[in-house]
């Protein structure tokens, strides 16, 4: 006999649903076999699957050991977590309360997965909350912490993480409805001497890791984006700018700011490779100068309200500072 207590990230939600978590590679058929037989109970008794759980209800499995872990994935080892946690460097976190995290995402670090093999700052989160003790690995067989908003490997800044299922809801609606507003600093090339809101549509290539910006979805289809940009500073061959995202997309600030004649300064794939390499002689710049400075949130009810109606700022990076004081 194995049983579970209901705890916080896990309520709210269908038995059923539950179930196929915590034994994601049994049937559907499975379980329903298995409550209608009692070897599956709520509360000690007789489920239908369709129940919602509460904090604190006991689900218990009359099943052998074998039976559950046959059915179960096979867990990364709570070893890969804490790898991630020691050897990924420089993340810090700006804010954290018991439902939500912002990091500080360092350029070179992936923000998720894209091979198996990988240590993304995903896995750093969990790592972080195990080393820290604020989560425990049984409890990531039901719900695993996660980020909500991805950045591009070479781009630096904030990056807002979930560490509750209700923070995860929440968070990612917030997102969705772009109710979160998310502001990006770069440097481009020439002078920007006005403010101005760039639209169009993304068609992605796969193969190359690229994307193509067309002026209507007729051309070709694609994904709407929207960006809205402004000139903080000028100097004497580049502009620092500040961007909000009003979609947001896979290289949209980049392929936007191109598309005007001002690209990023740093950024090898849709920019001005000379003008690249005279940065990267002098100041060692060897990819897009792109950073997350901000996050503005509306204000929110419990139990995320002290997340809510805040300004959460980075750092400035290194290399921005250098290229601020330098004409």
């Amino acid at each position: 006999m194995y049983q579970m207590e209901i705890r916080e990230n896990e309520a709210g939600q269908r038995l059923d649903k539950f179930l196929h978590k915590f034994m994601p590679l049994a049937p559907t058929s499975f379980f329903y076999k298995m409550m209608r037989k009692k070897n599956i109970t709520l509360n000690g008794k007789k489920a239908e699957g369709r129940e919602k759980l509460n904090i604190g209800d006991k689900v218990t499995f009359f099943l052998a050991d074998e039976t559950l872990k046959g059915f179960q994935k096979e867990e990364r080892g709570e070893d890969e977590y804490e790898k991630a946690y020691h050897k990924l460097k420089g993340i810090s976190i700006v804010y954290e309360d018991e439902h939500v995290i912002v990091m500080n995402k360092p350029a070179g670090i992936l923000s998720q997965k894209a091979q198996q093999e990988d240590l993304s700052l995903n896995e750093w989160l969990i790592g972080y909350l195990l080393y820290s003790e604020k989560i425990n690995k049984e409890q990531l067989s039901t719900f695993k912490p996660s980020i909500c908003n991805r950045l591009d490997r070479n781009t630096i800044g904030l990056v807002i993480g979930a560490k509750s299922l209700i923070g995860s809801q929440q968070i990612n609606e917030l997102i969705s409805s772009r109710k979160i507003h998310k502001y990006y600093r770069m440097f481009v090339k020439g002078q920007v001497l006005k403010e101005e809101t760039l639209e169009g549509y993304l068609i992605k290539d796969e193969r190359f890791n690229r994307v193509q910006l067309v002026k209507n979805r007729s051309e070709g289809g694609g994904s709407y984006i929207k960006t809205r940009f402004y000139p903080i500073k000028q100097f004497q061959d580049r502009t620092l700018v500040e961007a909000e995202l009003i979609t947001g997309k896979p290289h949209q600030i980049r392929i936007h700011m191109a598309s005007t004649g001002h690209p990023l300064l740093g950024d090898y794939k849709y920019g001005d490779r000379r003008w690249n390499d005279q940065y990267k002689q002098q100041y060692r710049v060897s990819s897009q100068l792109l950073y997350a400075c901000r996050l503005e949130t509306p204000k929110m009810e419990a139990p995320l309200s002290s997340f809510g109606d805040r300004v959460i700022e980075a750092p400035i990076p290194t290399i921005f500072a250098e290229l601020m004081k330098d004409s």
